[in-house]
């Protein structure tokens, strides 16, 4: 049996092996199988790891070793520093320290936007006075903003509308950093400041908050009883710009935006078709009706079509002959027949007609045309920006033929186009701040000037080309108004008032108005001018702007006589 098994061995694992086994060797083999216990591996031969596995598998661990190799080189050699600072990282992290916004003061040292500290968070809240009329001046913001993981997406408080937009760079002021150490539990250590904030500038506003309060509350009781859409009113000194009151009707309140807690309020606002947003002295566009007769008057005089002593006879309307059918005319009507009345006169009782025909011409009276009423209302700042750069400030529209061309399918531009805008009508919108600038300019001999919102701060002024002897008239007009005109509501015995009233149709039935009132005072030496428009209401309502500026006036003179003296 082992002669059997040498030879077998020798055959498998000798240096020539034959493959072929006799017969007899493995029925001798399987006859004298030794008792091998073959669960513990007995009896079997090992087979040796073949050459080429072993490579193989060398070759892996080559493989697996230079790749733990190199990640280690890329973590700590490479890439040592960033990952020493991730590590730093999850201990120190960084925290901001909110600037404190600068605080809003009216002229006289009133509080009117302070800041006031939140429980549990690390920003102030920005709270604003509460008397009425003072949300659009103001505006609002937004605070800063966390996600869901309490970390900040918005750092800082974002300047939505009114001062806090137009001053937002003084006002913000700059964050600061600190950084907080905390060890493996969330538990802070140590804190450190490494750059402080830096609080925003505070300003003092040019705004009387008493007087807006009170120009506020008077269109807002006028606006719910008659009733109007909504008002706006303005109040400037003609010499230096500043704005002494400014408030628009309805309003929003601006701690209820900047709060956001309050969403059905909120809601309130964006779904009112009176347009709460709007601001309406800034970005309002409304008809001016015939408070632009001033500046066409003095288009007049200085055009040479008329002088101030020549009469037009106004019986109630102007019949003008159509040059095409005979026999036929278009009637332009006037709000009452005035009969006979100069330039002054005109100006008072605010005849149509008279401003019909000194626009546009009329038989033997000839009109300054088109161009020259864009030319002189241009002059006083219609149809362009004021530069008071608060917020949206639409340029309006002056009618021309290049407009009626490019806005009308009969883009033909007729004499009564002519009529209409002379008077206010037609296609002309303004916006009340622009009223006022203009009004100013006319009060301060033809020098514009630029309003401004800051107290002690002059705006920009230019000087207007006009003999001062033809504004000297038409500032009598707009006093005459006051004495025996249609603004004689505005007759107080103490100060004296200049004006002008506008009463503006709009919609196709003419059934709502526009009531307009803009003038100056002390008329002896204008320092104040003011406008007051009452927005959308019925045409038979008798009380619009003249009501408004006379509870103002009256205001006055038991709470700032300082405004009115001569």
């Amino acid at each position: 049996m082992f002669s059997n098994l040498r030879r077998l061995l020798k055959n498998r694992f000798g240096k020539k092996s034959n493959s072929t086994i006799e017969p007899d060797e493995i029925f001798l083999d399987s006859s004298n199988l030794p008792e091998f216990d073959t669960s513990q591996f007995e009896g079997r031969l090992e087979r040796p790891i073949s050459k080429r596995t072993f490579v193989l598998f060398a070759i892996v661990l080559f493989i697996v070793g230079g790749v733990g190799i190199g990640r280690l080189w890329f973590l700590q050699i490479e890439n040592g520093e960033v990952y020493a600072s991730y590590s730093e990282n999850n201990r120190l992290h960084h925290s901001f320290l909110f600037a404190e916004r600068g605080l809003l003061y009216d002229r006289n040292g009133e509080e009117l936007a302070w800041n006031a500290p939140r429980e549990g968070e690390a920003f102030s809240a920005r709270l604003y006075s509460d008397v009425p009329g003072l949300s659009h001046l103001l505006g609002y913001v937004s605070l800063p903003q966390k996600d869901v993981y309490e970390k900040y997406y918005q750092n800082e408080y974002k300047a939505l509308a009114g001062v806090e937009r137009v001053f937002d760079e003084q006002l913000k002021g700059e964050n600061g950093l600190k950084i907080v150490e905390t060890n493996a539990l969330g538990e802070v250590k140590s804190e450190s400041v490494i750059e402080p904030p830096q609080d925003g500038e505070s300003l003092t506003l040019s705004i009387d908050r008493d007087l807006t309060s009170r120009l506020h509350i008077a269109i807002k009781e006028l606006a719910d009883r008659a009733p109007f859409q909504g008002g706006a009113g303005a109040i400037m000194d003609v010499e230096t710009g500043e704005v002494i009151a400014l408030t628009s009707y309805p309003e929003y309140n601006s701690n209820t935006l900047s709060g956001n807690a309050d969403q059905a309020a909120i809601d309130s606002y964006t779904t009112d078709a009176r347009k709460v947003f709007l601001n309406r002295v800034v970005s309002g566009l409304y008809a001016p009706g015939s408070i632009i007769k001033p500046f066409i008057a003095l288009g007049a005089l200085n055009e040479g079509v008329i002088s101030p002593e020549k009469e037009i006879v106004s019986t109630g309307s102007l019949r003008v002959p159509n040059p095409y059918v005979p026999n036929e005319f278009t009637v332009f009507r006037d709000w009452k027949a005035h009969g006979a009345v100069n330039l002054r006169e005109a100006l008072a009782v605010s005849s149509d007609v008279y401003f019909y025909q000194v626009g546009g011409g009329f038989e033997n009276q000839k009109g300054i045309g088109i161009r020259n009423i864009e030319k002189y209302t241009r002059l006083f700042g219609f149809g362009e920006e004021t530069g008071v750069a608060f917020g949206s400030e639409p340029k309006g529209v002056i009618p021309n033929p290049e407009w009626k061309a490019e806005n009308f399918e009969d883009g033909t531009w007729r004499l009564g186009n002519t009529y209409h805008t002379a008077i206010g009508q037609y296609g002309f919108q303004t916006t009340p701040l622009q009223a006022l600038r203009a009004t100013a300019g006319l009060a301060h001999d033809g020098v514009l000037v630029t309003p401004t919102l800051l107290k002690g701060e002059q705006g920009r002024t230019e000087k207007i080309d006009l003999p001062p002897g033809y504004i000297e008239i038409v500032q009598a007009g707009m006093r005459d108004a006051v004495l025996f005109g249609t603004a004689r509501g505005l007759n107080v015995p103490y100060t004296s008032v200049a004006a002008k009233t506008g009463t503006a149709e709009v919609g196709s039935q003419k059934r709502i108005v526009h009531s307009w009132v803009v003038g100056f005072f002390p008329y002896e030496k204008p320092r104040y001018a003011f406008v007051v428009l009452m927005e959308g209401g019925p045409e038979t309502n008798t009380i619009g702007g003249v009501y408004i500026m006379r509870q103002t006036l009256d205001w006055l003179e038991n709470n700032r006589r300082e405004y009115l003296a001569k």
